[in-house]
């Protein structure tokens, strides 16, 4: 939402990683573990009963030996669900090489914003910016973060642990692939591992077109952690030591077991 000094205020329908941070907020609280808390588990039981907007963050369809389980999360399963329509849509958020910060959608139908006398316009910028708006800065407008990208793994991976094998999704959307969400966090770890490993043709998408680094038997395995990647064919951009953030890979190379 834009708001102006002057109070007036414009919604940015813009389909981006801004919708997808809330899957961020999830945590199972297992029954063994809070009944260890009483004073906790006794405040936790006071907000449920007083106050509806906590309750409808709180799912308690799951038991197991020790009680009831509860999912505390921001989205409910049928948003989750939808969400994730879209972020495992291959026009949308999905990219061979991980989840892209803007969706592809806007590739085509870019946001317009009419603001004093002035066109301001939001597209799908998957390397680096084509204009100059925002500095020339395309960083959140299509590139694929790693960091994001671990983030939005780790809860599937919790929504999982909740809602286990019953819950499945089609991975990609409308391919007609159901897998559940241990099974989509997996695949979209492949994807990302994917931008520093050989492909058949025998080039690392991390590369790109940088002969010496895909070809000089000096360079050609001397592996930089860019700072983002390209949002469709995983070039790295940015910062190429950005081991930061971007060596989570080895996080998702190890659980993997690959």
């Amino acid at each position: 939402m834009l708001h102006l000094p002057e109070g007036t205020h414009y919604p940015l329908k813009v389909r981006s990683m801004v919708g997808l941070v809330p899957l961020f907020g999830v945590e199972t609280l297992e029954p063994e573990v809070v009944d260890r808390l009483p004073g906790f588990k006794r405040r936790m039981q006071w907000f449920i009963d007083h106050d509806p907007e906590v309750a409808n963050h709180i799912d308690m369809t799951r038991t197991s030996k020790h009680g009831v389980r509860r999912l505390l999360s921001l989205v409910s399963r049928e948003r989750l669900v939808r969400v994730l329509k879209y972020m495992l849509d291959e026009d949308e958020f999905l990219s061979p090489h991980g989840v892209r910060a803007l969706s592809k959608f806007h590739r085509e139908h870019p946001f317009v914003l009419q603001l004093d006398n002035h066109q301001h316009s939001v597209d799908y910028e998957p390397a680096e910016s084509t204009a100059g708006l925002f500095g020339g800065n395309s960083n959140w407008r299509g590139p694929v973060w790693f960091p994001m990208n671990f983030l939005l793994i780790e809860a599937l991976q919790r929504f999982h642990w909740y809602f286990g094998d019953e819950l499945k999704v089609e991975f990609p959307t409308r391919s007609g692939q159901m897998k559940t969400l241990w099974e989509v966090a997996g695949e979209i770890s492949r994807r990302l591992t994917r931008i520093f490993l050989r492909g058949a043709d025998g080039r690392r998408p991390v590369y790109g077109g940088i002969e010496k680094f895909q070809q000089d038997p000096h360079w050609r395995d001397l592996i930089l952690f860019h700072e983002y990647f390209h949002g469709d064919n995983g070039t790295g951009l940015g910062a190429s030591h950005q081991t930061g953030w971007t060596g989570l890979v080895a996080k998702l190379i190890e659980q993997s077991g690959e």
